[in-house]
């Protein structure tokens, strides 16, 4: 048996106003989701069910969830296999369907992970997409969140970047 860890968060609906849900209009959909000794996220549903735009959706923390969970592992494999990272980022997307009698659910989620490596020593070996792409497949074997979900999370890697060293400063 494993380690067991265990994640707490407070939900507090903030959206009852003077009717509460005398409607399916009547109420907003506004909450607070909070972690001990963290700042709240202002919680809404996503604006096409009646959500505030300018709070995070359930749909939207699940997508940024399964990119940082894969990000965090890419760092720590790129660390353990000698490449030097020096940027990422991921333009990760999650597509939802929502039936007729209205339930839904994802049917995948795609990282877009651009990294930048910075550029190998003279005699060392040069970190090419193929030596990424093996981190990125290693990172998605190993994600927390990528293994509980039954929908594919597919990673479409941008070509490696290679950080373009600086000329050294010479003060006169």
């Amino acid at each position: 048996m494993g380690i067991l860890h265990t994640y707490q968060a407070e939900v507090a609906w903030t959206g009852a106003g003077e009717a509460g849900t005398t409607s399916y209009t009547s109420y907003s959909r506004d909450h607070d989701v909070s972690f001990v000794g963290k700042p709240a996220l202002p919680g809404s549903s996503d604006p096409a069910f009646r959500g505030d735009p300018s709070r995070y959706s359930p749909e939207e923390l699940l997508v940024a969830a399964l990119a940082q969970c894969h990000m965090l592992w890419f760092l720590h494999l790129a660390a353990q296999d000698g490449v030097v990272v020096v940027g990422y980022v991921d333009a990760a997307v999650g597509t939802m369907r929502v039936q007729a009698a209205g339930a839904g659910r994802f049917t995948q989620v795609v990282l877009r992970p651009r990294v930048t490596v910075r550029a190998a020593r003279p005699g060392s070996t040069a970190v090419d997409d193929a030596r990424l792409a093996a981190l990125h497949a290693r990172s998605a074997e190993h994600c927390f969140i990528t293994r509980s979900v039954n929908f594919p999370v597919r990673t479409e890697p941008a070509p490696v970047q290679v950080e373009v060293p600086r000329p050294a400063v010479v003060h006169a």
